[in-house]
């Protein structure tokens, strides 16, 4: 009861300050528990709003049963004349509770550290923020839902030319879709500092 208590407690502060930017700053956002056994390969594309006309980004994830460590890479193309921005970081992702019939979602803790570079310019982006949901399987089907929540607080440091403010707030909601045991669908958006949608599909096994 008393961790239910500290969760609830959690994500109502986290939305209370509008808490989502990502690793590399996309709307790409995390569910809370990995859903693969040992890797996974994904690819995503994605709107991220203002000044931005499409991102590109791709993830490989190791899975070591208690958390599971990603490497991100992408590329994020401007509007108009401005410059892209290229990122490369690595994230993680470890439970923090199970649902209960005190709390009846699962939670996760998610944090990562992104670098983007733009035009000889560099910036830093250090997501930390917590991933609730809870899958849904539907009878008799291999298909599965899981809708989730994804506040993040992250802390940016360098170029504001490439980063923006000291500290980006936002809310990432999203669904991952078990297509089968080795494919998923994603679909996740985001509102706050960082703005837009996002798709992509994953493979693992």
């Amino acid at each position: 009861m008393r961790r239910s208590l500290v969760l609830a407690g959690l994500l109502a502060v986290m939305v209370s300050v509008s808490a989502a930017a990502q690793t590399i700053g996309t709307p790409v956002s995390k569910t809370p528990y990995a859903g693969f056994k040992r890797s996974e390969l994904a690819g995503y594309i994605s709107d991220p709003g203002e000044g931005i006309s499409l991102a590109l980004q791709g993830e490989y994830r190791v899975n070591r049963k208690k958390y599971d460590l990603g490497l991100v890479v992408g590329y994020a193309d401007a509007d108009g004349s401005g410059d892209g921005r290229f990122g490369v970081g690595v994230d993680g992702r470890t439970t923090l509770a199970r649902h209960t019939q005190d709390f009846p979602l699962d939670a996760a803790l998610v944090g990562g550290v992104g670098a983007l570079f733009s035009s000889g310019d560099v910036g830093f982006i250090i997501p930390l923020g917590v991933s609730l949901g809870r899958e849904i399987i539907l009878e008799n089907s291999k298909i599965s839902f899981t809708p989730y929540v994804n506040p993040v607080i992250a802390p940016v440091l360098g170029s504001d030319n490439v980063v923006g403010n000291d500290v980006q707030f936002g809310l990432g909601l999203g669904v991952d879709v078990g297509l089968s045991p080795a494919f998923h669908l994603g679909v996740s958006g985001s509102v706050g500092d960082i703005e837009g949608v996002a798709i992509g599909l994953a493979w693992s096994h």
